[in-house]
């Protein structure tokens, strides 16, 4: 079972959690070295990582999941974070330049769903960076961190979901090549593993880091319900309705 948003803290208040923040931190801010002015959505646990850019956003958000459940970020101040359906973001559409997911596709019980509510409100021209489980990594098999938690990803597998959902990979990056385990000595020398790791084994890395952007000419879905509700006016707009048609029905049903 995915972990909910108390387990999500308690990792963070851990050495490993704090190691992990600042490696995946560190490549997330070399995708984006800039973003003044824009407006930033993080969706799944992903205030751990938006922090560095309070102040320099024009406007921060972290959205999480139902399943998953919420906490108020930041501490001090006014908060930024909320309670939402991933299948129904509450955002208008093309409203975000940036959408950070972190702990979010991996335990998603509606994941091309979520990601087309992504699709909507991301702006034209805007971008969507996705931090996955790498299934070739040894943190996919520690279910003691959240990156051992529901579906892990593979390169082609992440990109075969983007495709689905009008969205094309344009970079890609990868993290966490320190053993997922509490010793002083691994904390110690996590950095000199991401070196190393980087250039010896790539493709063992803990986690995949893929940065998106959104197929423009592409149709935006429309919800089932919005749907059915459009095809119910084009019909009554096209056609005189009896009276007490509407009753009959109800009497039929």
């Amino acid at each position: 079972m995915p972990m909910d948003v108390i387990d999500l803290r308690n990792f963070y208040g851990r050495a490993l959690g704090r190691v992990a923040r600042a490696l995946i931190g560190r490549r997330i801010r070399a995708m984006w070295p800039e973003v003044k002015g824009l407006s930033v959505l993080g969706l799944g646990f992903a205030t751990p990582y938006l922090g560095p850019f309070l102040g320099e956003a024009e406007r921060v958000v972290g959205l999480m999941p139902a399943q998953q459940g919420v906490l108020r970020w930041p501490p001090e101040g006014r908060c930024l974070t909320g309670l939402v359906d991933e299948k129904e973001l509450p955002l208008d559409d093309e409203s975000i330049d940036r959408v950070l997911i972190v702990h979010g596709l991996e335990a998603s019980e509606a994941m091309r769903a979520m990601l087309r509510q992504v699709w909507r409100v991301l702006a034209p021209g805007g971008r969507v960076l996705i931090v996955v489980p790498n299934r070739r990594g040894l943190w996919a098999r520690r279910e003691a961190t959240p990156f051992g938690q529901g579906q892990p990803f593979s390169r082609g597998q992440i990109t075969q979901a983007l495709r689905e959902s009008m969205f094309s990979p344009a970079g890609w990056e990868v993290a966490l090549f320190v053993p997922p385990f509490d010793l002083r000595p691994l904390m110690r020398s996590a950095r000199a593993w991401e070196r190393v790791g980087a250039f010896l084994w790539p493709r063992f890395a803990g986690v995949i880091l893929v940065e998106a952007t959104k197929q423009i000419y592409a149709a935006t879905p429309i919800p089932e319900a919005r749907r059915v509700a459009a095809i119910r006016q084009r019909v009554r707009a096209m056609a005189p309705v009896p009276r007490g048609w509407q009753k009959d029905m109800e009497d039929e049903r």
